[in-house]
């Protein structure tokens, strides 16, 4: 993930993020959520449309996220389907969150459309896992090996590449934010600290910036080894997504798009492969003797 559309580095603050708020993603979390328990009760979208006296479009747009939604509107609907007061309280207080501007709005002409959902869910999220096969995720990559990637990359336009960088660098405050700092836990390949992104010295500042993150209480980092042939993320990279106040997200991206996983059971396959994964990796501290130990390999070169 994170190889082209989106990269940068740290920009660590010392202090409390910026606002993450976006608008857009919530109404995307509440939609869904409201298309979820309306085709749990085997409801219409038509039968939805005499609930609230709408019309069938209106129903279909709340359900995309493309209108704004009304608590009152998501509580009638939600005790329609036979909703469970607990989520109709917590989709109701969703709906009436305040209707900030959308926090990385000055780089949206870098974005692309199957990007942006993604972007504005990572802000909303309370903890992310990722498991990557051949590149350092994106909240982990440094300004310099985020560039290189970018370099002669197909899908971003050189003109593009440093407002691109400006993007991620914004996006990582969350690993940094003092106030709601991101639970973040990363499961990579062994194979991808030997791949010498930018070069020796650009990636021996990359390792010594992993080996920073390492030491944050709410950042882990864990090699799998390639000791460990068959495994559960051999079907490829993929981001779990977990809120405070809505249900997780999957996310799968592929080479000029992405699938975002919304189902219950879906989710739970995630769940289940993330543990294994997270069972099979080295040890925290292991890893991060891996990770020292490629990085004083690459001293003579780098210095």
């Amino acid at each position: 993930m994170d190889r082209t559309a989106d990269v940068g580095e740290t920009g660590h603050s010392g202090g409390s993020g910026p606002d993450r708020s976006d608008p857009s993603a919530l109404r995307w979390l509440i939609g869904h959520e409201l298309r979820s328990a309306r085709e749990l009760a085997g409801h219409t979208q038509t039968a939805a449309a005499r609930v609230l006296a709408c019309t069938h479009a209106k129903i279909n747009y709340l359900e995309q996220g493309k209108n704004q939604q009304r608590p009152d509107e998501v509580a009638r609907l939600l005790r329609s389907y036979g909703a469970a007061p607990a989520d109709v309280e917590r989709l109701a207080s969703l709906a009436s969150a305040a209707d900030r501007g959308t926090w990385w709005a000055p780089f949206a002409d870098v974005v692309p459309d199957w990007l942006r959902t993604f972007v504005g869910l990572e802000g909303l999220a309370t903890a992310a896992f990722a498991y990557e096969p051949l590149l350092l995720h994106g909240l982990l990559q440094t300004r310099a090996y985020a560039t290189a990637l970018l370099a002669d990359a197909l899908r971003v336009p050189v003109v593009d590449v440093e407002r691109v960088v400006a993007l991620r660098l914004a996006r990582q405050q969350r690993l940094h934010d003092r106030a709601r700092p991101l639970r973040y836990e990363a499961v990579i390949e062994e194979t991808i600290l030997d791949r010498l992104v930018g070069g020796p010295a650009v990636m021996a500042e990359q390792l010594d910036h992993l080996l920073t993150l390492s030491e944050q209480e709410n950042v882990s980092i864990r090699v799998m080894p390639l000791a460990v042939a068959v495994h559960d993320g051999l079907d490829g990279e993929f981001t779990l997504l977990d809120f405070d106040a809505a249900r997780s997200i999957g996310y799968v991206e592929f080479q000029d798009g992405a699938v975002y996983v919304q189902d219950p059971d879906r989710i739970g396959g995630y769940r289940t492969a993330a543990a294994r994964l997270h069972a099979v990796a080295l040890p925290e501290d292991a890893s991060v003797q891996v990770i020292r130990d490629r990085r004083a390999a690459l001293t003579p070169q780098a210095h």
